[in-house]
């Protein structure tokens, strides 16, 4: 599959990354990704910056050594609502959002409880994706997940992360495999990224390209080989290419 965007990705903003956004940004046009999305890590994370720094992102080009950037945040689910932590003073600034459950923002319920977040951080007309949904520290029931983001029409993502050696989410790859049939039998588009916090690993999708070719997931499924199609999940990227043209199909 020819894949050209990478849309969860971190710089030294976010505490506990080790590139700029420029460096980040400088890896992806030598690997070849068109559209590189910066979701620093909303407030509640330990270590993660001010949310001032959401708020001037209309001083970076939005697009950078033939990239085109898009410039967010990886906000924290806080409740089983699907309340998120970052005020709307600070969100106007953003291209797109990510919400995801993280340990150090976040009370793991029971099933129900913990889906009902998800499904509530679906309805905020902010999140266009949710991230790593597979984190067995938090289970969820995958069917509704599935039929919520359709309903929401919400990109559930397919984090490459959560598949590495060493990551300290639990039963990921069944819980993606689980996730992934839901998403066959509805109909349901995901998005491969890569969460990268260090620039090698900006556009790495190994283990999630790994896993797909595995189940034999449809690539008419997945976002990530048309600007096109990841653009009808993302209002601002449809700006983008209306104001610049045809992205690649």
């Amino acid at each position: 599959m020819n894949d050209i965007l990478d849309l969860h990705t971190h710089t030294t903003a976010s505490g506990h990354a080790y590139n700029t956004l420029y460096e980040m940004v400088r890896s992806a046009s030598e690997k070849g990704v068109a559209l590189l999305g910066v979701t620093d890590h909303a407030p509640r994370i330990p270590g993660a910056c001010h949310p001032f720094h959401f708020i001037n992102f209309k001083v970076v080009p939005r697009t950078l050594f033939g990239v085109r950037l898009l410039l967010g945040c990886e906000l924290n689910i806080i409740d089983y609502n699907g309340n998120i932590d970052l005020e709307p003073r600070y969100q106007r600034g953003l291209d797109f959002a990510i919400a995801s459950i993280h340990e150090p923002c976040f009370t793991c319920g029971t099933i129900a409880e913990n889906t009902a977040a998800y499904l509530g951080a679906m309805k905020n007309p902010l999140v266009q994706i949710i991230g790593h949904p597979d984190d067995g520290r938090f289970p969820a029931d995958y069917e509704t997940l599935v039929c919520g983001a359709k309903e929401h029409h919400v990109l559930l993502e397919i984090n490459n992360s959560s598949f590495s050696p060493g990551c300290n989410r639990k039963n990921s790859r069944e819980n993606a495999i689980s996730m992934l049939e839901y998403c066959r039998k509805y109909q349901v588009p995901v998005i491969l990224d890569s969460d990268a916090h260090c620039e090698v690993d900006v556009g790495n999708h190994r283990y999630a390209h790994s896993l797909l070719e595995e189940i034999g997931f449809p690539e008419e499924l997945v976002v990530n080989n048309s600007l096109e199609k990841a653009a009808r999940f993302l209002p601002t990227l449809q700006k983008h290419l209306a104001l610049g043209g045809a992205g690649n199909d």
